[in-house]
């Protein structure tokens, strides 16, 4: 069983906590990666590209000359593709791209992200993050005290506003409740700053 250092604000070491071996110490397997996080780059697709086809452009449906004798090749309506202002051939539809993986290939994705990070030392615990104001300011003076990258992934229960928002505008950071943690922000982020009470509710979340 893991375990890992658990700092305060300061990053002052306070205490200890083991970590599920079944969660933050699984085999990182990164086909899941691939699986999953194609699975949310898709979903996440707006899906509105769309065009008219001939039967949806204005224009006349009148045969443009008679079939035969002009010396022209023969044509029926100036809606056809190949004329200017005429529809589009086989047009893109508006469609959802949207697809779910297995739940078991999703959450094997999430243990594996979240083991890759505690074996890679790029996971930080922090006892509690409260803050008395919302500032912008102190959330960074925070992360640089962690030792945390500029690009930080940072966890804590939803109720946490003032952490949320004081982050809120900090470039290449992210706040996330447990509920949301994901595949690809765990990936895209270069360390993740996260309460006991959110290693917590992961690890909940992993194993029901």
């Amino acid at each position: 069983m893991p375990q890992i250092d658990v700092y305060n604000m300061k990053r002052e070491k306070v205490g200890s906590l083991a970590l599920s071996d079944e969660v933050f110490g699984a085999e990182v397997k990164e086909q899941l990666f691939y699986d999953v996080v194609k699975a949310q780059l898709a979903s996440a697709r707006q899906g509105t590209a769309a065009a008219k086809e001939r039967s949806a452009v204005s224009g006349s449906t009148k045969k443009l000359y008679k079939q035969k004798g002009t010396g022209n090749a023969r044509q029926g309506s100036k809606r056809a593709p190949h004329h200017v202002g005429g529809g589009q051939a086989h047009p893109p539809r508006p469609r959802d791209w949207a697809y779910r993986p297995p739940r078991k290939v999703r959450i094997g994705a999430l243990k594996s992200a979240l083991s890759l990070l505690v074996k890679e030392g790029r996971m930080v615990v922090v006892d509690s993050m409260a803050f008395a104001d919302i500032k912008t300011k102190a959330a960074a003076g925070m992360l640089k005290t962690l030792q945390a990258s500029k690009k930080a992934l940072v966890v804590d229960g939803a109720g946490n506003e003032k952490l949320k928002l004081s982050l809120r505008n900090m470039e290449d950071t992210l706040f996330l409740p447990p509920e949301g943690v994901n595949v690809y922000d765990l990936l895209r982020h270069d360390t993740i700053v996260v309460t006991q009470d959110a290693v917590k509710a992961l690890e909940a979340r992993c194993l029901k």
